[in-house]
């Protein structure tokens, strides 16, 4: 979706929001604020959090909702290392930069801001606060965004239920002394329509945390698709966002390619699926809680097997080229990417045919292995193949458990813990060999690719030299 699309689309959303809550604007008022919300979303950075995203994650059935989704990613400083100029004209009046480090304005600082007020509140931030990058600060910034440019034509009730909608997006938070993220979001909500004498019922407010529920949910709902595939094509869309490198049109290195995929694979194997999703009082109801907690915690499982072999092939990759620098682009070592160079020779081209390889010993493996052979879904970013041939011929020679066993001894590599001969001599003779091999003949076709033009020198050299220009006296 290209940005005149997206604001279109954003236009059309804010026009339909605004008629559900009776709110009358002018229409350079939206397009204004559609251009504020889609300008940061098709930044350079984005491959996931994208207009088409934050379009899915509001849904078309609830006005709060879908003004909520369009604003809960317009701040996210890891990605866009920065925030867009006219977004910051909301941000800077009650923040700060201090160490590096953003922060909320000193009490002292602070003029009287009622809108600001409310959202610290829902957040349950202080002033003088720092603000954690993965606690809470781009839903913050966001919801602050959210609020100011929306005051003037909404209710201070409406702003509060779009703040709450975009406080629940702050992912994967486990229950603090029995007390669910929710209930915690609804007992700030009772104080704060207590504190600024607002008239929300009991029971819109919990209409308003069943909204955020809905919208939380629809926010990582990739964990929970019936495709693993799927699910791993969007996980690949995460990689650029915060490893910048892999978008330099595929001339990253071999360590740019397993710092992204070690990253990856440590946050993957942290995270626990019983805090992916949300539930309050039978929103959603127990059966889809359950299928999507469920299939999110096999395809946790799938993710983690799938980025384990490929850090192992990785790993063999860098202790092969540690030799030759630590600047070796990953195309030198595995050929272009055939999107990028048609008719490209690349590493597994070989490969040779392996007669008898290892078969799957669960339906996890199974899956895993036709992952890597077979290839993800396809992603937004073009800067990675979509299947593993290395990781797949290593696979089918030495087995999953020895590439779990690998993997290991790949961290400890990466640490520095293990020198790259070392990591090489308890590797699997028959794969090193054959990938030696291979590398060797990758090598060979380039330099016969070059060699050709010795020929073509000749035949010039061969013609009178008044063909050739002169050269200028220095």
């Amino acid at each position: 979706m290209d940005s005149k699309q997206a604001y279109l689309q954003c236009l059309e959303k804010l026009i339909w929001a605004m008629g559900r809550l009776k709110s009358e604007v002018e229409p350079n008022e939206l397009a204004r604020i559609a251009e504020l919300i889609v300008q940061p979303m098709t930044g350079s950075w984005r491959f996931f959090h994208t207009p088409e995203h934050i379009f899915d994650v509001g849904g078309n059935e609830d006005a709060i909702e879908v003004l909520a989704a369009l604003f809960h990613d317009i701040v996210y400083v890891q990605v866009d290392r920065s925030i867009n100029f006219n977004v910051s004209y909301y941000v800077t009046p009650v923040t700060k930069e201090v160490n590096k480090q953003l922060q909320i304005r000193e009490q002292s600082e602070l003029s009287a801001d009622g809108a600001f007020e409310m959202v610290m509140l829902v957040f349950g931030f202080v002033p003088g606060e720092v603000l954690n990058p993965f606690s809470g600060q781009n839903e913050f910034l966001s919801a602050l965004v959210a609020a100011k440019a929306l005051e003037p034509f909404l209710k201070r009730e409406q702003l509060l239920q779009i703040t709450a909608c975009i406080e629940a997006t702050i992912p994967f938070r486990a229950a603090e002394r029995g007390v669910t993220v929710s209930q915690r979001l609804y007992d700030r909500l009772q104080a704060i329509n207590s504190l600024f004498n607002l008239s929300l019922t009991d029971e819109q407010m919990r209409e308003t945390i069943k909204k955020a529920v809905r919208i939380s949910n629809r926010d990582v709902i990739s964990f929970a698709h019936q495709s693993s595939a799927h699910f791993l094509a969007n996980t690949w869309n995460l990689l650029p966002e915060t490893n910048h490198n892999l978008t330099c049109c595929g001339f990253y290195t071999v360590r740019d390619y397993r710092v992204a995929l070690l990253k990856m694979e440590g946050f993957l194997s942290y995270l626990q699926p019983e805090v992916i999703f949300r539930q309050f009082e039978g929103c959603p109801d127990d059966r889809t809680y359950q299928r999507w907690e469920t299939t999110a915690k096999y395809n946790l499982e799938i993710a983690k097997l799938y980025l384990g072999c490929k850090l192992a092939a990785i790993a063999l990759l860098e202790a092969l080229s540690s030799g030759l620098g630590i600047d070796v682009s990953l195309a030198m070592m595995m050929g272009e990417i055939p999107e990028r160079a048609a008719g490209c020779v690349r590493l597994e081209s070989f490969f040779p045919e392996t007669e008898k390889h290892y078969k799957p010993q669960s339906n996890l493996e199974s899956d895993v292995l036709n992952l890597l052979e077979n290839g993800r879904a396809k992603s937004t970013s073009n800067s990675d193949l979509e299947n593993s041939p290395l990781a797949t011929f290593m696979v089918k020679i030495v087995g999953f458990d020895e590439m779990r066993h690998q993997r290991d001894r790949a961290k400890e590599f990466f640490k520095q813990n293990l020198g790259a001969d070392d990591f090489i001599s308890d590797f699997n003779p028959i794969v090193t060999e054959i990938v030696v091999d291979s590398i060797l003949k990758l090598f060979e076709s380039r330099k016969s690719a070059i060699y050709r033009y010795y020929q073509l020198i000749s035949e010039l050299k061969s013609k009178p030299q008044t063909n050739f220009p002169v050269r200028p006296s220095l």
